[in-house]
C-alpha cells in the first residue's frame, strides 16, 4: 500500500468509524424494517430495537464519535420522531465519499466546498419537487373511511394560514400555478402533470385521509390512530377555519394484555395507577380537587438543569446519628405538610417522586402522577389557573389550581390487570388527547409507541409545512439527476477551459468527483431500501435506478415524473422497470415530509464534515497547507 494512502487512512479514523457505525441503520430503512434484539452481557436483559435511534441508544456509545452520533440522532428524534435511519445511512454513505475523495488526492477544503455545493443542489431539487396544498377547512364527510373515522378535511383555495417563510413568495408561486393550470396534461396519474414552472411542481388538492395514507409508510394502524387523535382534538377546536394537529397536546398510554385492535384515541389525560394509588383515587373521585404542577422530580436530591452547587459549601454532621436518610425524611415531612396546608390532593410531575414521598402522599390521600410531558402540564396550568414550579418550596396559594376531575376510564379487571387507567380532565376543553396503545406482547410496546409517534409527527409536519415531497425514491432520484448533471458540467468546464488554468481545472474536476460520489451515496440509499424488501438483489435494484435516470428528461418534469421504486405496502411491487405502471402498480401515492427530509440530509452532511475536520485538524494536527502558512509567518 502506498505510504500516502496508509497515512491518509490513519488520519481519518473518525470517518471510517462513522461509516462502520452507519451500517447499523441499514435494516431500519424502508417500509419493511428488520428489528433486532440487543442483549446486555452483564445483566442478561434484552431490548427490542425498531429504529436506528433506539439501536444507538441501547448500545450506549462511550467514545467521542458515538456520543456525537447519538446527539445528532437525538436532536432529529426530538423534533421529528422520524428520519433517523435516513440521516444515519447518508452520514455513512457521504463519509465514504469523503474518504474516497481524500484517497484521490482532493484536499479537505475542496471536499467541504464541493459537498456543501452538493447539498445545496439537493435542497434546490427538493424545493422544485415539493407539492404544495392550500389552507384546510373542516367539512364533514359522507364517506365512512376506516383511517379517519368519517372525518374528511377538504382543501380551500385560501392562503391566509399557510406556514411558509414568505407569504409574498408563496402568493407568487400560487399565481404561477393558476396561470399554467390550463396547460396541464394528466399522464399516468393525477400527479404526473406537465408544468413550465421550475419553482415548485404543482398545487394539489388533498384530503387528510389522502395525506395520512400517503405518509403511513406501511404503518397503517399507527397512522389510523394518529388521525383518530387528530379527529378527537379537532372536536374541541373553536377555530374551524384552520386545520392543525397540535402534537404537544397528545400523549400515549400503553395497556398490555389487550388485543392490538383495541387501540383508540380518547379526550383527556389517561394515566395508569398502581394498586396503592387506586385507593387514593376512590377517596378523591367525588371531591373538588386542588392540583399542584411540578416541572421536575419530587425528591430531596433533585436539582434543575444548570444548577451549580455553591463553591466551598460543606455539610457538617455533629451528631453521629444524623444520616442522609433522616435528612430526606425531614424534607419529605416538610413538603407533605406544605401540601396539606395548601389543600393539594393531586400532584402532576414531569419527573418521578422518591419512594418515601410516594408513600407519605398515599398515606395522606394525595395522588401523585409521574412522567407527564411539560406541554401537558402547561395545558393543565392554563385550564386550572395553576402555576408550574420547579421545587415544592416554591408553591403558594396562587400556584394551586382547581377544576380537575378524576374518572375511571374503563374497567379492565376482567383482563387481570394490576394497573388501572384513570382519566384526568378539567371542566374546560383542553384539547388533550391520549392514544391508547394495546398489545398482548410486552416487547412490542416500544415498537407500537415509536410507530405511533412517527406517524403523528409526519401528519403534524405535513399540515404545518403545507407541502409534501414525492416519496418512494422519486425525490432521491431527482436529486441524483441534478448532481450528475452538475458534475458533468464541471467536467466539461475543466476540459473546455481556454486558456487552460491549472488551478481552476483541478477545482472543477475535484468538484465533479465529489458530486458524483454524493450521488452514489443517494443511489446506495435507494437501492438498499429496495433490497430490504427481499424481492430484489442490490445489482438488480441499481440497474433499475440507473435505467430510470437515463430515460428521464430533466427539461420536462420534476420528481413526480419518476415512478415509485420503493412502496409502502408489503403486498405491492417494489419497482417499475419501465416508466409505465403495470397491473401490480401501487394504488397509493407515497409521499414524504418536506422539513424532515431537508433537516435529515443537512444534519447528515454536517456530521460528516465535522468528523472530517476533526480528523484532519484536531486528531492529526494541522493540514499541510496550514502548516506551510504557519512556517511562512
Amino acid at each position: 500500500m502506498p505510504e500516502s494512502v496508509a497515512a491518509n487512512q490513519h488520519q481519518n479514523v473518525g470517518l471510517q468509524k462513522l461509516s462502520a457505525l452507519a451500517t447499523t441503520s441499514h435494516p431500519f430503512i424502508g417500509p419493511q424494517k428488520k428489528y433486532k434484539f440487543i442483549q446486555d452481557d452483564k445483566s442478561g436483559e434484552s431490548a427490542l430495537t425498531c429504529s436506528c435511534f433506539c439501536t444507538i441508544q441501547n448500545l450506549e456509545p462511550t467514545c467521542a464519535l458515538g456520543q456525537l452520533v447519538y446527539e445528532t440522532l437525538l436532536e432529529q428524534e426530538r423534533i421529528y420522531h422520524t428520519g433517523s435511519g435516513c440521516l444515519m445511512f447518508l452520514a455513512g454513505a457521504w463519509s465514504r465519499a469523503a474518504l474516497l475523495g481524500l484517497r484521490q488526492g482532493i484536499s479537505v477544503t475542496q471536499i467541504i466546498s464541493a459537498m456543501n455545493e452538493g447539498i445545496e443542489i439537493c435542497l434546490e431539487a427538493v424545493r422544485k419537487s415539493m407539492v404544495l396544498f392550500n389552507g384546510l377547512d373542516v367539512r364533514p364527510s359522507r364517506r365512512s373511511t376506516a383511517a379517519v373515522h368519517s372525518l374528511e378535511l377538504s382543501l380551500a383555495e385560501k392562503t391566509s394560514n399557510m406556514s411558509f417563510d414568505s407569504q409574498a413568495t408563496l402568493a407568487k408561486v400560487y399565481q404561477q400555478a393558476q396561470n399554467i393550470r390550463g396547460q396541464r396534461q394528466t399522464k399516468l396519474s393525477r400527479y404526473f402533470c406537465e408544468t413550465k414552472s421550475e419553482m415548485v411542481s404543482q398545487f394539489e388538492t388533498f384530503s387528510v385521509a389522502h395525506i395520512a395514507e400517503a405518509l403511513s409508510h406501511s404503518c397503517d394502524n399507527a397512522m389510523k390512530l394518529a388521525v383518530e387523535a387528530m379527529q378527537v382534538q379537532s372536536q374541541s377546536n373553536q377555530d374551524i377555519t384552520t386545520v392543525t394537529f397540535d402534537i404537544t397536546k397528545v400523549m400515549t398510554c400503553v395497556l398490555l394484555g389487550l388485543p392490538e385492535d383495541c387501540s383508540c384515541a380518547v379526550p383527556g389525560c389517561i394515566v395508569l395507577l398502581s394498586h396503592e394509588q387506586v385507593s387514593v383515587y376512590h377517596h378523591l373521585k367525588t371531591k373538588h380537587l386542588k392540583v399542584a404542577l411540578i416541572n421536575g422530580d419530587l425528591s430531596h436530591s433533585y436539582r434543575h438543569m444548570g444548577f451549580k452547587k455553591p463553591a466551598g459549601m460543606q455539610h457538617i454532621r455533629d451528631q453521629p446519628g444524623v444520616s442522609g436518610s433522616s435528612t430526606e425524611d425531614t424534607w419529605v415531612n416538610k413538603v407533605v405538610k406544605l401540601f396539606l396546608d395548601l389543600g393539594v390532593n393531586l400532584i402532576l410531575l414531569t419527573g418521578v417522586a422518591c419512594k418515601a414521598m410516594d408513600q407519605h402522599c398515599c398515606r395522606h390521600q394525595i395522588l401523585v402522577v409521574e412522567k407527564l410531558s411539560s406541554s401537558v402540564l402547561r395545558t393543565f396550568a392554563k385550564s386550572t389557573g395553576s402555576a408550574l414550579v420547579t421545587y415544592p418550596s416554591q408553591l403558594g396559594r396562587h400556584c394551586v389550581g382547581t377544576g380537575v376531575q378524576l374518572a375511571l376510564w374503563r374497567d379492565l379487571s376482567c383482563y387481570d390487570r394490576k394497573l388501572v387507567p384513570v382519566n384526568i380532565s378539567t371542566e374546560g376543553n383542553t384539547g388533550l388527547v391520549t392514544a391508547i396503545l394495546t398489545s398482548s406482547v410486552q416487547c412490542k410496546s416500544q415498537l407500537l409507541e415509536d410507530r405511533f409517534w412517527a406517524c403523528a409527527y409526519r401528519l403534524h409536519h405535513a399540515l404545518k409545512d403545507r407541502a409534501l415531497l414525492p416519496g418512494a425514491g422519486r425525490t432521491e432520484m431527482f436529486c441524483i439527476h441534478h448532481l450528475q448533471k452538475q458534475a458533468q458540467y464541471c467536467r466539461e468546464k475543466s476540459t473546455n477551459s481556454v486558456p487552460p488554468r491549472a488551478a481552476g481545472t483541478a477545482v472543477a474536476l475535484h468538484t465533479s468527483v465529489m458530486l458524483e460520489l454524493m450521488a452514489d451515496g443517494l443511489m446506495d440509499y435507494i437501492t438498499t431500501v429496495m433490497t430490504n424488501s427481499g424481492k430484489l438483489s442490490k445489482v438488480k435494484a441499481r440497474t433499475i435506478v440507473t435505467r430510470q435516470l437515463q430515460t428521464f428528461d430533466g427539461h420536462q418534469g420534476n420528481a413526480t415524473k419518476f415512478p415509485q421504486l420503493v412502496l409502502g405496502n408489503e403486498n405491492e411491487a417494489v419497482a417499475f422497470p419501465s416508466g409505465k405502471k403495470t397491473e401490480c402498480a401501487p394504488a397509493v401515492e407515497v409521499y414524504d415530509n418536506l422539513s424532515v427530509k431537508q433537516d435529515a440530509w443537512r444534519r447528515a452532511l454536517d456530521l460528516v464534515l465535522l468528523v472530517l475536520q476533526t480528523d484532519e485538524e484536531v486528531v492529526s494536527g494541522l493540514d499541510q497547507k496550514m502548516e506551510k502558512d504557519i512556517i511562512m509567518l
